[in-house]
């Protein structure tokens, strides 16, 4: 197990050259993976494809996803290019009725609205669940807008501009109960939180490797349990979604019985080496020791900044509604929202990196980050 109290500057260069606290975003990517992918490079110009083994390695990076949110195998893992095309890959694959609903929330993020808004077309209606005052989806409210004609609950695990985490069990089983399934939005979760498919009844999960996870962009993972594998049409069609696809002259119009029917053509192997190499770091340090230095970090940042006087909107008072994102504002003195770009803007010529969401601030550090360095945070907000 990593020692979270070493130096990590060797793993991650960036925090030579500034305060990096936006893995809420675009991450920088890990030594380890700029590593896998300078070796890729390396490999691709001098020997390409001969004795160069990046199909076993990929592989070996499916079971390491699968690991880090407790599937069952492999075999329910596949790779996607972004969390859009997970999502609509359920979207999509699903036969949906006239008179069918959907149930979302008001506030997610555009990947997980549009996908399910594009069902209309069949007549699919889209329930809308409310953010309430207070920054939290409720669960109550979720599973109060689930019906007997209620296809797929579709929700983000941690909503990008509120920081909130909901609890996803009994979401699922409502939803089970209605004979519809889960998918779940994961790009702000895994990788800085602990998510286990299994405890949470999660049916689909789909998540780019960019942000927590620490891998390059174009990389991710999507989630399918194994026995609903077979219940999705695939999207697009292949020849890699194909049983015994390397039989390239036998044309058998069969698609893999597993989550491989998802991908249609040729991995982005060096983006899938990258985030490999991403996910071994983050299983070696253990999910469970990065989530609990992520959480005492925004505790830190949470408690300077409000003696400042800046309001965290954040729910936190509950630790099971904590994520690794906190969202905040100046206060009035200062300007409040209108202020928001300014600080940004000043904060960045500072070399210190948040980003500004919905009108309001965003701080997002990950396991690497240093007490020291959200100290320098705080003294700097004006």
């Amino acid at each position: 197990m990593t020692d979270l109290q070493k130096d990590f500057s060797d793993t991650f260069p960036i925090l030579r050259e500034m305060i990096f606290l936006n893995h809420a975003g675009v991450a920088p990517i890990s030594k380890p993976s700029a590593d896998a992918i300078r070796e890729y490079a390396r490999q691709a110009e001098s020997i390409a494809y001969v004795d160069a083994g990046w199909y076993k390695r990929a592989n070996q990076v499916k079971q390491a996803a699968a690991r880090l949110i407790n599937a069952q195998s492999h075999r329910e893992i596949a790779f996607i290019p972004n969390t859009s095309t997970g999502l609509s890959l359920v979207a999509n694959g699903l036969d949906f009725e006239p008179g069918d609903n959907v149930v979302i929330t008001n506030v997610e993020y555009p990947a997980n609205r549009y996908p399910w808004e594009n069902l209309k077309r069949l007549g699919v209606e889209l329930i809308e669940v409310r953010q309430r005052a207070d920054g939290r989806i409720h669960v109550q409210d979720v599973c109060d807008a689930v019906t007997n004609h209620t296809r797929v609950v579709s929700i983000s695990h941690v909503q990008f501009a509120s920081g909130h985490r909901i609890d996803l069990k009994p979401i699922s089983e409502m939803a089970h109960m209605a004979g519809g399934y889960l998918c779940v939005d994961a790009i702000q979760s895994v990788g800085v939180l602990p998510v286990d498919v299994l405890a949470s009844g999660i049916d689909f999960l789909s998540a780019d490797g960019h942000k927590w996870m620490l891998g390059p962009e174009g990389a991710g993972i999507f989630y399918c349990r194994e026995e609903l594998c077979k219940l999705l049409r695939p999207s697009i069609v292949g020849w890699m979604n194909m049983v015994d696809a390397d039989n390239y002259g036998d044309y058998q119009f069969e698609f893999q019985p597993d989550a491989r029917r998802f991908e249609p053509g040729s991995w982005n192997i060096p983006g899938v080496l990258g985030l490999g190499a991403s996910i071994d770091l983050l299983l070696d340090v253990g999910i469970d020791n990065v989530w609990q230095r992520v959480d005492a970090l925004t505790t830190q940042f949470c408690e300077g900044a409000t003696r400042k006087g800046y309001e965290i909107f954040t729910p936190r008072t509950n630790p099971d509604e904590r994520s690794g994102i906190v969202i905040f504002s100046a206060p009035e003195r200062l300007g409040g929202a209108d202020s928001h770009q300014k600080i940004v803007h000043e904060l960045g010529q500072d070399k210190i990196v948040i980003a500004l969401r919905e009108g309001r601030l965003r701080v997002s550090p990950h396991f690497y980050n240093t007490a020291e360095q959200i100290d320098r945070l705080i003294e700097a907000l004006p």
